[in-house]
């Protein structure tokens, strides 16, 4: 039985246009002390797992070759996927590359943590559960009303629902009962009890999957047979149905660093600067002012500025997805 972190390097990370591009999606890019988030996640659990595995796809695993090179990780595993097919695919083509006994612990790629023996705490909790045949879910003690999260109601460490990113009102009744928790999308479970479950709730998606992970060439999964694969997020595919899931509350700092915000508060606890107003300044020292405008962000890249108040943060996306549906380059 072996311990393997199985990262998930999928997404774009669009709320973070134009820092984030399809080219070079949040996760790669060196946010947090001169280092990316892929890299850091790597790192922090290597000291927990015994193996590694990359589940990535055929738009970034060059980029991710390139970031373990630089941090001098040469063992691991890895699993191309020819389309996203959502987490609950990518999830059963690593559990499928073990053994049914290997305890795998699944991270995202692209979530800055702090605490790191808080969060060893947690994951060795989660560890034990799964030992015993659980599916563990991570809830993270919320620290305000976000809304670019989504919930996981737990009492007394069962889970007894998930809530889907709420308005702000419903975030402040959430935060109010103590009961609710923001989704952390980190889960640990023994390979096999995983697959159980997925073939017991998904049976097409579990025999498309695995007819894709065993005709695979190399590492490359097959792009015709992969389309095939009902694209489920792992949250409705097992966890919201499984009789077996139970829950870890992290007291670590977490951020999915999924938005302006996330990186302005994160920019502020490291000392960069602001003006009088609230306003930042991120990705140029050209001397810039504000005027008439408070709590803004200004972000510049070679190509492209963007200027937003900040509590205006999620609404990023919707910029991308239109650069996107008019195929600009600038996506």
């Amino acid at each position: 039985m072996k311990i393997i972190n199985v990262v998930l390097t999928g997404g774009i990370g669009s709320r973070l246009w134009p820092l984030s591009r399809k080219n070079k999606p949040k996760q790669y890019l060196n946010l947090v002390d001169g280092s990316s988030l892929f890299q850091q996640t790597v790192l922090r659990n290597k000291t927990i797992c015994q193996d590694l595995i990359i589940v990535g796809n055929v738009d970034n695993y060059e980029l991710s070759r390139q970031s373990l090179q630089e941090i001098d990780v040469t063992e691991y595993a890895e699993i191309i996927e020819a389309t996203p097919r959502n987490t609950a695919a990518a999830i059963a083509f690593a559990a499928f590359s073990a053994h049914s006994d290997d305890i795998l612990l699944v991270t995202p790629s692209d979530h800055l943590i702090e605490n790191l023996e808080t969060y060893r705490s947690a994951v060795q909790q989660a560890i034990e559960l799964a030992n015993n045949n659980a599916i563990v879910t991570f809830g993270l003690k919320p620290t305000k009303p976000e809304t670019g999260y989504g919930y996981i109601h737990i009492e007394n460490n069962q889970v007894l629902g998930f809530r889907e990113k709420p308005n702000q009102d419903t975030a402040k009744e959430f935060i109010k009962t103590g009961y609710f928790y923001w989704n952390s999308g980190v889960f640990c479970f023994k390979a096999g009890v995983f697959l159980d479950e997925l073939e017991k709730y998904e049976p097409d998606l579990f025999n498309r999957s695995k007819l894709v992970f065993e005709t695979r060439k190399g590492n490359f999964l097959d792009l015709d047979k992969s389309l095939s694969i009902p694209s489920i997020s792992v949250d409705y595919a097992v966890m919201e149905r499984t009789k077996k899931l139970q829950a870890v509350i992290g007291y670590f700092q977490w951020s999915d660093m999924g938005s302006f915000e996330s990186i302005y508060e994160y920019l502020l606890t490291k000392g960069h600067p602001l003006d009088d107003n609230g306003n930042m300044v991120i990705g140029t020292k050209i001397h810039t002012e504000f005027c008439g405008l408070k709590n803004c962000i200004l972000v510049y890249t070679d190509d492209a500025i963007l200027i937003l108040k900040k509590d205006k943060a999620q609404d990023v996306k919707s910029i991308y997805e239109v650069l996107e549906q008019n195929d600009i380059s600038l996506a």
